[in-house]
């Protein structure tokens, strides 16, 4: 499949003159302004951007600050077009983000092998980024499952529950619901911290996790201690490692996947949209998995019932929105825990608290 170029120019001689060069070898979106730039960018995700400086209203460092400020473009690499040859003019490219500094009048045979390098370094690049993250998940999945070892659950409850929550967010994303409050970046944020929801349980002891009797009121107060304490467990590892954005949507999701849209929940008893999106969200896909599985204090009630249950408490314990939402995909949910994902049900014990 052809990569896609965006060029971006004022000129309509030079723009269409580059763009001729370019047809044969890639498929080629042209724009006469930054705003359209920015426009066209939001749509079809180009795979480079030519761009030129000096045009009229949004120049070129405007329109690349822009691009850089959206986490859903500033990945697009982008080359800058210009017949101005200053040095200074040549450094601020760069320093605003540019991959490259082309000058004007572009020798065609040179523009097509610093694209190519360009859009073969992004690939690579894109290719890297890919693996670490794959790793990087793998690594939280397995530690988050050592929570779920206490349920002898192992890989079932926080890999289920991540992808029950992609498939809301990405029906919440189609019906443009939260706007720009959710994104395809921090809807893959949220999935990525997802398995986080629960790490507080390590510091609640067992005695209460696997009772398998009702809880009293005390011992139920300790077990809602696994939201604070797993909050500030992500926090600490956050402080060391600020450059994983997701752990922000983790210490959110942790602290906040109990609390309920009426403000009857917990730790602090949060109303409506003053609970975070991201807990908003997992705590519905967490309540749908968590019939999905039998526990030592009752069976799973299965796909229907959760549904039902759901449902019962919209606007309740749910955001309508995203109870709306879950009606929507219901059926790929289940399909989603008979065809993809393991459910391993042992009867003998587990955790009482979900």
């Amino acid at each position: 499949m052809a990569k896609q170029i965006l060029v971006v120019d004022d000129n309509i001689s030079s723009l269409k003159q580059i763009g001729a060069q370019l047809t044969p070898h890639y498929e080629v979106s042209l724009a006469k302004s930054g705003t359209l730039a920015l426009q066209i960018c939001k749509q079809e995700k180009p795979d480079l951007i030519l761009l030129d400086i000096e045009m009229p209203g949004m120049d070129g460092f405007e329109t690349i600050k822009q691009l850089k400020d959206d986490p859903d473009l500033s990945p697009i690499p982008v080359i800058f077009l210009t017949g101005n040859q200053d040095t200074a003019t040549e450094l601020r490219a760069l320093e605003s983000g540019a991959m490259d500094f082309i000058t004007k009048p572009a020798n065609k045979d040179i523009l097509l092998h610093r694209l190519e390098l360009h859009i073969q370094f992004a690939a690579y690049q894109t290719s890297l980024e890919n693996t670490v993250k794959e790793l990087e998940n793998s690594i939280v999945t397995s530690f988050a499952e050592l929570v779920e070892c206490k349920d002898d659950n192992v890989g079932g409850h926080v890999m289920r529950t991540g992808k029950c929550a992609e498939i809301i967010g990405k029906e919440l994303l189609a019906r443009g619901t939260f706007g720009d409050e959710l994104t395809e970046t921090n809807l893959d944020m949220i999935v990525r911290a997802t398995p986080f929801h629960d790490v507080g349980k390590v510091g609640i002891s067992d005695i209460f996790l696997l009772k398998p009797g009702k809880l009293t009121e005390e011992e139920y107060d300790e077990v809602k201690k696994h939201t604070i304490i797993g909050a500030q467990f992500l926090e600490k590892i956050y402080e060391r490692t600020p450059e994983q954005d997701y752990l922000k949507y983790a210490i959110l999701i942790a602290k906040s996947h109990h609390e309920r849209y009426n403000g009857t929940g917990y730790p602090e008893c949060l109303v409506g949209d003053a609970i975070p999106l991201c807990a908003r969200l997992i705590s519905v896909a967490n309540m749908y998995d968590s019939c999905m599985t039998d526990r030592v204090f009752r069976k799973a009630p299965g796909h229907d019932e959760a549904c039902r249950l759901i449902v019962a408490e919209r606007g309740r314990a749910f955001d309508p929105r995203i109870v709306d939402a879950f009606e929507s995909v219901r059926d790929a949910l289940a399909s989603m825990n008979v065809k993809s994902l393991p459910v391993v049900n042992v009867p003998k014990r587990g955790l009482r608290h979900e």
